[in-house]
């Protein structure tokens, strides 16, 4: 009588442990709900919080002190109230006692560019003159890069709250390679106090600013105010409200004339760059007025002698500030135009008024409608250019935590780039190569007991140049062109886009929306590529030849499946190629393909245009 259950139970260990090690099982994914449903769009009760900002700041160049006054309006509507709100103070973490001073983070490397996270040495902090809401002091904790702020009475479900903080810190010349100064220009961010995220999948996102991770904002309307000496011109996030004040009425008939212009209008020529006749006030101080919707931050740039382009496309307006002394740049402003032009015709329309690059000391950095770019070169400055502002698409429009799943930001953003430099280097070898070289990446990348999944948090990544840019934009890529092909990837990629716009996506709802528009279960293959360092080896095994047809034996020797590509010479000097789908190994690590008819097979090559991360070539060829 203990036999059979006995019996039964090893059967059903032995079923679990054959489902557990099939690489096409179910990947856990959180059970939808009415928040995130099934097809990976929003919910019919999903809901994220807002954040509306008035903000009034004074930067005082002969000082290099930024003050500044705030009222942030937060309206809760998560359906359960709160009792407190997380702020940001990213300028903390150029404090002596910040982690990332205490732990002497490392710089990040991407190739030539180094992102130092240490503030250059430089000894700042956040200097907060009061917490207040309806006139009375409000009860608050610093943690570092994090405030967390106590409500007098807890949030109601739909209600808001106003918050004054006043601050104002010292800016660092190298502001954590993501903003600083560099003489007279400033390339200002993560400069005023941020409301946190609080969203459905984990509360309040309070997670440090340390560096490598950037950062996870909530939408809303912001109003701001910046006042400068009156010889500085300023580029900001949003749009000008009083350009009577501050340009000239040369300046202001030039931006009318760009916007409708096909071809780059100067605004500021280099003639005119630093002198008195581009500026509306010869002494004191000018007040830039600008207000941006829909947008999860804001960002400025300032100089006295700015070089000023500006060109039109479908109704935005496109500009290029720089430096008299900037090499390259005059053909920034092309760039830019065929960037913002290719991303919207190939992803989702631009939605706001204005794009414009800064040249300055920042490698490379994204902002609503305004980024900051350097190049050394020209390819190198259009690459730059192009990314940065592929950023205003992800996560500047899809919303995605960069602080947990950079993959989802740099990673679609690396590959994104690769056909807009196709497009616009098209018949050069650097366009040819601009696909191929993300899997001649992976031998010095993707090294066994190295390498980490995508899913590694950024602040643990040892190889972030890696595993969230170079192989998220080969993966997508290869899934692209090689696992679904361009006619079904591309308008599921867009319906991703399109449902997540203004909103916070998590990888769940990607794999989601993904699987239910192309209709092709692809958890084998976000397992691979983001859960695991999984590794591919494919190989030809042998070839039989029989009296009616011809047995290519295939093996699959990694821990990766993909589809197999073969090319086949016959003896009578024809060839052919053959694609096979991935469920090829959908019975185990060992295929058949069956060629009919008589002719005699001579060679097959696997993967004859080495476009699969294969990490044994020599067996990839029959014969040897």
């Amino acid at each position: 009588m203990v036999a059979a259950p006995l019996l039964l139970a090893a059967l059903q260990l032995t079923t679990q442990q054959v489902q557990d090690t099939s690489p096409f099982r179910a990947l856990a994914l959180p059970t939808p709900n009415v928040y995130r449903a099934a097809d990976g769009r929003p919910g019919p009760s999903y809901w994220q919080q807002r954040a509306d900002y008035t903000i009034a700041a004074t930067l005082d160049p002969s000082t290099q002190v930024l003050r500044g006054e705030e009222t942030v309006r937060y309206t809760n509507n998560a359906p359960v109230p709160l009792a407190y709100v997380w702020f940001q103070l990213d300028q903390n973490i150029c404090a002596p006692t910040s982690v990332t001073s205490q732990l002497h983070q490392p710089p990040l490397v991407f190739g030539a560019t180094s992102f130092d996270f240490s503030c250059g040495g430089f000894e700042g902090g956040v200097t907060l003159g009061s917490v207040r809401s309806a006139g009375s002091d409000l009860r608050y904790q610093v943690f570092g890069t994090m405030m967390r702020v106590d409500l007098p009475t807890p949030l109601a479900s739909g209600g808001t709250v106003a918050i004054d903080v006043a601050w104002r810190f010292g800016v660092p010349e190298m502001g954590a390679g993501r903003m600083g100064r560099d003489g007279t220009l400033y390339e200002i961010a993560q400069w005023y106090p941020r409301v946190a995220v609080y969203d459905d999948v984990r509360g309040w996102n309070a997670d440090p600013y340390i560096g490598a991770g950037e950062f996870y904002l909530e939408y809303g309307t912001f109003d701001v105010r910046l006042t400068l000496p009156a010889e500085y011109v300023v580029a900001a996030t949003g749009t000008l409200q009083n350009p009577e004040a501050v340009l000239t009425t040369a300046e202001r008939q030039q931006l009318a004339r760009a916007v409708r212009s096909d071809t780059p209008v100067a605004i500021i020529t280099a003639a005119e760059a630093g002198t008195p006749a581009t500026r509306p006030a010869a002494r004191g101080t000018l007040t830039w007025y600008f207000v941006a919707d829909s947008v999860r931050d804001v960002a400025f740039a300032a100089a006295p002698n700015f070089r000023w382009d500006a060109v039109g496309w479908d109704g935005i307006l496109i500009e290029a500030l720089y430096r008299p002394t900037a090499v390259f740049w005059e053909e920034a402003i092309r760039m830019a135009q065929h960037t913002i032009r290719h991303f919207s015709e190939r992803l989702y329309p631009y939605p706001y008024a204005h794009a414009t690059t800064i040249e300055g000391p920042i490698a490379g950095m994204e902002y609503p409608m305004l980024t900051f770019v350097a190049g050394t070169s020209r390819e190198d400055l259009h690459y730059t250019l192009m990314h940065e502002f592929g950023h205003e698409w992800y996560p500047m429009l899809v919303g995605s935590n960069e602080r947990l799943y950079p993959w989802m930001d740099e990673g679609f953003n690396t590959f994104i780039d690769i056909e807009a430099s196709e497009d616009y280097f098209r018949g050069t070898p650097y366009a040819d190569t601009a696909a191929q070289a993300k899997v001649n990446m992976y031998p010095d990348h993707a090294i066994p007991g190295l390498e980490q999944p995508l899913s590694t948090r950024p602040v643990e990544s040892r190889d972030l140049f890696w595993t969230a840019y170079q192989k998220p934009s080969l993966m997508l890529h290869l899934l692209r062109y090689e696992v679904l092909g361009k006619e079904v990837f591309d308008p599921a990629f867009r319906a991703y886009t399109a449902a997540w716009a203004f909103k916070h996506p998590t990888p769940a709802d990607f794999f989601r929306v993904m699987r239910n528009e192309t209709g092709v279960d692809l958890d084998w293959f976000w397992r691979e590529w983001i859960y695991t360092t999984a590794r591919l080896d494919q190989a030809v095994d042998s070839v039989t030849v029989g009296p009616d047809e011809t047995v290519i034996h295939l093996s699959n020797r990694g821990t990766m499946v993909m589809p197999a590509e073969l090319a086949v010479s016959f003896a009578d000097g024809s060839s052919a190629t053959v694609r096979l789908p991935v469920d090829m190994w959908n019975l185990g690590s060992r295929f058949q393909y069956h060629l009919g008819g008589p002719r005699r097979v001579t060679a097959v090559q696997l993967d004859p245009r080495r476009v699969f991360p294969d990490i044994e070539r020599q067996n990839n060829r029959w014969p040897r």
